[in-house]
């Protein structure tokens, strides 16, 4: 029973904080440099004949960094998941990825591991501990970074003390700091488990107890934790869930203690977008400052994932508003237009996508689509526009791996033309057109990218002359390189 009760609030929880917005919403080459049809109905090249990628030289830290989420929402059903992302490693490496995100690592009361309990108990539903240490020992040997994903603003009990779920267990035998928590270790206001900690630092989760970050004792445990993970497992660098559920200063500890400031680390901070009706606001400053602020909370230490372009960009795409992707300033409207090299861009995610978009409550009425997915059929063009920009891009593993050949080659030469032209996450843009149909920006003075439905781009168009050439194009996109050293070298 507890077991249905707190994986039934997690959907709950997590489908309010996906709904909180209003979301409405479910040639040839010389013809090319003439003028340009995204849906042109020209072979495209084949995908053996695209030059290979060439890695720009690794600049101090992790501003080069690509990041692939290894699994999706219903990954946790499939048999021994670990297995199936170590088969793909050789793919992943391909695709010039640097870090990897894999599932949280302990048992859970929720499948999907978004309900930790025994913490040091390292048998999930991806997988035992021993898989899990043989794929991050092989993601480290191909020479990318394991990246675990961390759930530790809230703990599931395993026993009650006066009729609420508040007594923790710590059953799994290891060193460092017991966890085998009390009331205490819980937020006193949180609403549901009776706990007689601190006051919560963060929002409260409704499913499971809030853990009192406030408390050295148990911050001290978490970092043994952590610290076990980090020299034990192998992992080297961390994504963190639901930040807004604890202080900002506590994820600067947490990684100071661990893998530094100078490793990739990414927390998820989900910020609500402004809307007037079912419309988005043009301006979105207000989301963007949310996450300044909470980067500024944790010293810099950790990004954010980028939840404004997200939302922005899909909005762009899909009803032909491409002006929403310019702000006052002329820069991109996300988080990337006001601090790119602390921004993490994806498209899609285990909760705004994969099979969690096929909505788990018959008899909840909602204003928003299914869980805030990309337009399918404008995938494609969403991943032309965050490997061109800066920021640090996520792929999603169901759109790579699962979505068909086509999307799976067209967002691998995205990634490759990133390398070749050195794009990393402080790139310089200069957006040249944002109208009603059609998005042009120059990036790094070497690619050139064109997003909506106009034919026509005018004088926008790169010119052949000036050493531009085609580098791929799909549906509503075309990217242009300037003087690509692998197609100079092929001439």
């Amino acid at each position: 029973m507890l077991v249905q009760q707190q994986a039934s609030r997690l959907q709950q929880q997590r489908c309010r904080s996906v709904f909180s917005s209003p979301v409405i919403s479910r040639s040839t080459p010389r013809a090319l440099a003439v003028r340009v049809r995204a849906t042109a109905t020209v072979d495209r090249p084949a995908a053996s004949a695209a030059p290979e990628a060439v890695p720009a030289e690794k600049p101090k830290g992790y501003k080069d960094a690509i990041l692939i989420q290894s699994f999706g929402w219903d990954s946790c059903q499939k048999k021994n998941w670990y297995k199936t992302i170590q088969s793909k490693l050789d793919d992943i490496k391909a695709l010039t990825a640097t870090h990897v995100w894999l599932p949280p690592p302990s048992q859970s009361v929720s499948d999907q591991g978004y309900m930790p309990g025994q913490l040091y108990n390292l048998s999930s539903k991806y997988g035992n501990k021993q898989d899990l240490q043989e794929l991050v020992a092989a993601i480290n040997e191909k020479g990318m970074f394991p990246v675990a994903d961390i759930v530790i603003n809230h703990r599931c009990a395993d026993e009650m003390t006066d009729g609420k779920w508040n007594k923790f267990r710590d059953d799994v035998s290891h060193d460092g700091h017991k966890i085998d928590w009390g009331k205490w270790a819980i937020t006193g206001n949180d609403p549901v488990f009776g706990g007689s900690g601190n006051p919560d630092t963060g929002d409260d989760y409704g499913p499971a107890p809030d853990l009192d970050h406030a408390n050295p004792e148990l911050r001290e445990a978490l970092k043994h934790w952590l610290q076990h993970l980090q020299q034990d497992i192998g992992f080297r660098g961390w994504r963190l869930d639901f930040v807004r559920g604890y202080g900002a200063r506590f994820v600067d500890e947490y990684i100071s203690a661990t893998v530094g400031d100078d490793m990739f680390n990414v927390g998820e901070y989900w910020t609500d977008l402004a809307w007037n009706g079912s419309e988005l606001e043009a301006c979105q400053d207000s989301a963007r400052q949310r996450l300044c602020d909470w980067i500024d909370g944790n010293k810099k230490t950790c990004t954010a994932f980028d939840f404004p372009t997200k939302g922005i960009l899909q909005e762009a795409v899909k009803r032909q508003q491409y002006w929403r992707l310019k702000d006052k300033d002329g820069k991109p409207p996300g988080l990337i237009g006001w601090w790119p090299s602390k921004a993490v861009t994806f498209i899609d995610n285990h909760d705004t996508g994969s099979t969690q978009q096929h909505w788990p409550f018959p008899n909840v009425r909602v204003v928003a689509q299914q869980h805030w997915p990309f337009p399918n059929d404008l995938v494609g063009a969403g991943y032309a526009y965050i490997m061109t920009h800066p920021g640090i891009p996520c792929v999603f593993w169901d759109h790579y791996v699962t979505w068909g050949a086509e999307l799976h080659n067209t967002i691998k030469t995205l990634a490759a033309i990133r390398r070749r032209n050195g794009i990393v996450a402080d790139s310089k843009v200069k957006i040249l057109a944002a109208e009603a149909d059609l998005y042009v920006a120059e990036v790094g003075c070497t690619v050139m990218l064109k997003m909506g439905a106009r034919y026509d781009m005018g004088s926008l168009v790169p010119k052949e002359a000036d050493g531009w050439k085609v580098a791929t194009w799909g549906k509503d996109f075309c990217v242009w390189e300037k003087n690509p050293p692998a197609v100079a070298a092929a001439k």
